[in-house]
């Protein structure tokens, strides 16, 4: 019997390209597994500027853009969470940095991971410590 994935992906959009999803929510999991944290579910929705920015506006009271929001729902150490990629940033970013947007996307996806397993990038020392984590498991995912 397989098991049943903690991953689920939601799409404003139908027909969104994420290709290799079973392969990519192991990945994740297994990130988790990697930080020593336990993963109960993690719910990724993938959204335009606009309704990111909504989520932006109303939960965090900030008015601009964003490519991620995530969001911890744990009430215990098994992490719940649900977090939010705005397409629309991420594709523009991936031009601006002249990368792939397959690459930048999962960039923002690990991210989101790292986020809930505790990594913060508000000083300039925890960012670089999140983009050096983003760039490991960047090159551990084989895709």
């Amino acid at each position: 019997m397989p098991s049943v994935s903690k991953v689920c992906f939601f799409f404003e959009q139908k027909g969104f390209p994420l290709k290799n999803r079973g392969s990519l929510k192991a990945f994740i999991e297994s990130i988790f597994r990697k930080e020593k944290r336990k993963l109960d579910s993690l719910n990724y929705i993938f959204c335009s500027d606009k309704g990111l920015l909504e989520i932006n506006r109303r939960y965090l009271g900030h008015d601009h853009f964003t490519d991620i929001i995530s969001f911890d729902l744990s009430d215990s150490d098994s992490i719940q969470g649900e977090i939010y990629i705005s397409i629309d940033r991420v594709m523009e970013n991936a031009q601006k940095l002249k990368l792939t947007f397959k690459s930048e996307l999962h960039r923002v996806i690990f991210h989101g991971v790292l986020h809930l397993c505790g990594y913060k990038d508000k000083t300039q020392k925890e960012t670089k410590k999140m983009r050096a984590m983003e760039g490991y498991y960047l090159l551990m995912y084989s895709y």
